[in-house]
């Protein structure tokens, strides 16, 4: 299990990543966008939304590491950052994910994407942001 920090930005993902390279010399693993993904009728992506960041990666250290995606929503200031675990099985995911979910609010449901085996992020009744990836 990894755990990594998840940054929410409103279409300010991309420039803030490169900052954040710069900064720490970091290398950037993963920036998919949005007109990256395959057309799915249930996530339409509007032409404007295409050059968006769907997911970034960025290794600061040998072992430390910041994620990141643009939301087409407003953020406070204590929504900006998730907390991301990555799971190589779906067992242990579906188990916390029941636990963080009880009092709380689903955010997405975690499900199979065309990126992972399941993902999905709940918001738990403390209002910390879970995000969930199961490769």
């Amino acid at each position: 299990m990894m755990i990594k920090p998840y940054l929410m930005f409103n279409r300010e993902c991309e420039e803030a990543f490169k900052l954040y390279q710069q900064a720490f010399d970091g290398e950037l693993l993963a920036m998919q966008k949005y007109g990256d993904m395959p057309p799915n009728p249930e996530f339409p992506v509007s032409e404007s939304d295409k050059d968006l960041v769907l997911h970034a990666q960025l290794k600061l250290t040998d072992n430390g590491y910041i994620m990141g995606s643009d939301g087409s929503r407003d953020f406070n200031e204590g929504q900006k950052v998730s907390i991301s675990i990555e799971l190589n099985a779906e067992e242990p995911a579906i188990k916390a994910w029941n636990i963080l979910k009880e009092g709380g609010n689903v955010q997405m449901d975690l499900q199979p994407t065309f990126f992972s085996k399941l993902h999905g992020s709940v918001k738990d009744k403390f209002g910390v942001t879970w995000m969930f990836t199961v490769m």
